[in-house]
């Protein structure tokens, strides 16, 4: 009896961590998207484990960015656009940063959107046939439909969920796989950069401190908690949801390392076709609808986060309710309906997106340190010194890398 006692307030514990997930459930499902799956997919196939330190590094520093911006937006009731647009009061700072940030998100969101939708519909046509081209648009107007009709609530439920469905697909196969341990720990805790990385690296992290996911992040935490005493529970989602992202993302260089490795990855289907000796026809149909729920979810939340940023730092109200934020919402998705229409190469459009996305992250995550060193908007709740470091630190890895990459692309183009 006593047994059963503490195992039934086990699991109450259990069930009432869990309850506190939810805006970092959306950050979790923006992250993991196609561009996730296939820069994974290509690491995993190309360098074995060796860049799994890069995909614990990414959450790391996605952790420690999204905990600021969730602070933030539960102490001072502000977005990150909002915060930014009243932090600076010279015209020059003010506008030249309201037009940066909105510029820069905007197209890196329309940019995602097109790779997203077209990689949420490689999935379904990896299963019937159809045309990806055919069934990226169909998926970009009920995206449209939920944005334009449907609340924050409905939307977390729904992202939740399909964080829930790419943890199962993504981490069985892994499961399923047989890994050397050893090479797989050092891959993770001793970093390394092989000859002809570097991209890999920079799209890995790119795809994941996603500059957008700030805004988002400080203005859903708003639908869901009060104020500063919510902080705890806010953290607890940001560890829970988003460390739940880093295994998904590992598990799918960890299952690519052990099955294709060595094979040059054109899409996800070289890692679906591989795994067929393991589980059989079951094999396409778990990638596939991993790469569905990939591509779906981020799809959501790659307008949501334009609406949030956009509408923040022109000061037009941000949330479900406002005109101006459902206008955003529908040009950026209606620009991801419209582009994944015209036949793009997918795997061009992601690389792209998670390019602009290391350019910008740099600048965004710059702008955070200094809105959360604000004494007047967060008081007693302003970085530490440890948490200022910890964030220059991450700005001047991203930037560092950032910066390598493009040289290394401008030799190779020029030789």
């Amino acid at each position: 009896m006593e047994l059963e006692t503490r195992q039934q307030s086990m699991k109450d514990r259990i069930v009432s961590k869990l309850k506190v997930i939810g805006p970092g459930a959306i950050i979790t499902a923006s992250f993991i998207g196609p561009g996730t799956v296939t820069t994974a997919t290509r690491a995993g196939a190309s360098f074995g484990f060796t860049l799994l330190w890069t995909v614990l590094f990414s959450i790391v520093a996605t952790m420690f960015l999204q905990e600021m911006a969730a602070r933030l937006g539960i102490v001072s009731k502000k977005g990150l656009g909002e915060a930014l647009h009243d932090q600076f009061k010279r015209p020059f700072l003010k506008y030249g940063t309201i037009g940066l940030v909105s510029i820069s998100i905007g197209v890196g969101c329309a940019a995602y959107m097109a790779g997203d939708l077209t990689g949420g519909a490689l999935g379904v046509s990896m299963l019937t046939g159809v045309d990806s081209n055919v069934i990226a648009p169909i998926l970009g107007v009920i995206i449209l439909l939920i944005g334009l009709f449907g609340s924050y609530k409905i939307v977390e439920k729904l992202l939740i969920v399909l964080v829930a469905v790419m943890s199962v697909t993504f981490i069985t196969t892994m499961i399923v796989v047989d890994t050397p341990l050893g090479e797989l720990f050092q891959g993770a805790f001793i970093p390394t950069v092989p000859s002809g990385s570097i991209i890999i690296v920079v799209a890995l992290i790119g795809t994941t401190v996603v500059p957008y996911n700030l805004f988002l992040h400080a203005s859903s935490v708003q639908e869901r908690w009060r104020d500063a005493r919510d902080l705890k529970a806010a953290r607890l989602d940001i560890i829970l949801s988003i460390g739940l992202g880093g295994v998904i993302t590992a598990a799918i260089l960890i299952t690519a390392g052990a099955v294709i490795r060595g094979v040059e990855v054109e899409s996800v289907n070289e890692l679906g076709m591989a795994l067929e000796p393991l589980l059989g026809p079951w094999a396409v149909v778990f990638i596939s609808i991993g790469m569905l729920a990939a591509g779906f979810s981020s799809a959501v939340a790659a307008p949501i986060g334009a609406a949030y940023t956009i509408s923040g730092v022109m000061k037009w109200g941000s949330g479900f309710d406002k005109k101006a934020f459902k206008v955003v919402f529908g040009i950026v998705i209606g620009i991801g309906i419209i582009t994944s229409a015209t036949g793009f190469e997918p795997l061009s459009i992601l690389l792209f997106a998670q390019a602009l996305n290391g350019i910008i992250l740099p600048v965004i995550a710059i702008f955070l340190l200094i809105v959360l060193n604000n004494k007047k908007l967060l008081g007693q709740y302003v970085n530490s010194v440890k948490l200022n470091i910890i964030g220059g630190l991450i700005v001047l890895i991203c930037t560092g890398l950032g910066v390598y990459s493009l040289v290394t692309a401008l030799m190779d183009f020029i030789g």
